[in-house]
């Protein structure tokens, strides 16, 4: 995939795309209603919120918010005390978000997928990156700290 701009938010839209696309060309069965809507609104603002709480500490510190890129700072306060990557998670709450406003069951499992996939092409590195730069330290944030929630 040479030249492909591998970024976490061109994987969330595409898997906003293809949340769009199965439930409308195969919308077999729903769970649309106020309730789906209602959730919907919710993960979306969460996730929307997260994200930017959780960028905005990487503009304090003055360090990359690039994935692929090494940091100078290793961020441990605000919303890096409770999950080592709540951008991510705001992502996955985001597709979650898009799941619940369209109600078709098969795009269900589309969150979990996203999570996977910024977990192997991300997180994974990012935590090898952290360990190799920031040492024990690192080290002791990622053992206390979880991963996702």
């Amino acid at each position: 995939m040479k030249g492909f701009p591998d970024l976490p938010p061109i994987w969330l839209l595409a898997c906003l795309i293809l949340t769009w696309a199965l439930a409308s060309w195969l919308p077999l069965a729903s769970f649309a209603g106020p309730v789906a809507t209602f959730l919907a609104i919710i993960l979306l603002l969460l996730g929307l919120g997260l994200i930017a709480w959780s960028a905005s500490w990487f503009y304090q510190k003055q360090t990359t918010i690039e994935p692929h890129h090494t940091p100078r700072i290793l961020i441990v306060e605000g919303p890096y005390k409770v999950t080592r990557n709540p951008i991510y998670l705001g992502m996955v709450a985001i597709a979650a978000a898009a799941v619940f406003w369209h109600g078709a069951l098969i795009t269900l499992p589309l969150p979990a997928i996203l999570a996977l996939i910024l977990q192997r092409r991300f997180i994974e590195p990012e935590e090898i990156a952290l360990h190799l730069t920031f040492g024990d330290t690192a080290l002791d944030y990622i053992s206390r700290t979880r991963r996702w929630l």
